[in-house]
């Protein structure tokens, strides 16, 4: 099987997984699964946040999806139990289509690291 299909037969699965488990059934957009991420990584599930901790819940989603690719590198907790990365490396410039795609690779290694996912 091609890498290409895999990598869509596994982002379809995944997306229908999350959807059925966080949404009720309706369908999670990308923003949403990287958001979700950032929760995940942050562990602090019981809390509503306000709209500028959603965006930096996104970005330690983003560092923590790119590490494996060398483009971040987990710094340190700070006292509030959130984690921050160095940039290790600048994204190179791509298309908003190549970033979906790297977006989407990084999302599916990250849930298979995890086990979420076969």
């Amino acid at each position: 099987m091609s890498r290409d299909i895999e990598l869509k037969e596994r982002w379809q699965s995944l997306v229908e997984k999350l959807s059925t488990q966080f949404a009720e059934g309706d369908t999670l957009d990308l923003d949403a699964i990287i958001y979700l991420i950032g929760i995940q990584e942050l562990g602090q599930y019981d809390k509503t946040y306000k709209k500028d901790e959603k965006l930096n819940l996104m970005h330690i989603a983003i560092c923590r999806l790119l590490e494996p690719y060398g483009y971040y590198k987990f710094d340190f907790f700070d006292e509030e139990g959130w984690p921050h990365y160095i940039v290790v490396e600048e994204l190179p410039a791509l298309k908003a289509g190549e970033q979906s795609i790297l977006m989407k690779e990084a999302i599916v290694g990250y849930f298979l690291e995890k086990k979420y996912i076969a």
